[in-house]
C-alpha cells in the first residue's frame, strides 16, 4: 500500500457550505444540478453568524441547527457554485446559507 501524497493537479478548491437544516434538500439539489458528485456531509452543526442572525445551538432557547457540506471542485466551478449559494441565501436571508473556499494543495 502506497503512502504517496498526491499534489493537486490543476487548481482545486474546497468549498464548505454551512446552512440551516431546513435547506438540506435544496443544497443537495444544488450540488446535483451543478454535477458536483463528491461531498462530505455533517449534521448537527452549531454556530452563530458573524453579521447577525440567531444562534443555531439545538437547545430550548436556540432550537435550530445547521448542517455543513464540504466538496472539492475544479477552480472554474467555484464561481458558479458561489452564485448558486447566494441565490439560495437570498430566498430567505434570515435562515442563512454561507460558503467558504480554500485552496487544495495535496490529497492522500
Amino acid at each position: 500500500m502506497s503512502n504517496e501524497v498526491n499534489r493537486a493537479q490543476g487548481a482545486k478548491k474546497s468549498v464548505m457550505i454551512v446552512f440551516n437544516q431546513a435547506n438540506t434538500e435544496r443544497v443537495e439539489y444544488l450540488l446535483d444540478m451543478l454535477n458536483i458528485r463528491g461531498f462530505t456531509f455533517f449534521e448537527q452543526v452549531q454556530g452563530r453568524g458573524t453579521n447577525g442572525g440567531e444562534p443555531h445551538r439545538g437547545t430550548h432557547a436556540w432550537p435550530e441547527m445547521n448542517s455543513c457540506v464540504i466538496t472539492i471542485v475544479e477552480d472554474e466551478q467555484v464561481e458558479t457554485l458561489l452564485e448558486a449559494v447566494k441565490k439560495l441565501d437570498m430566498r430567505n436571508e434570515e435562515v442563512g446559507v454561507r460558503a467558504f473556499v480554500w485552496d487544495i494543495i495535496a490529497t492522500v
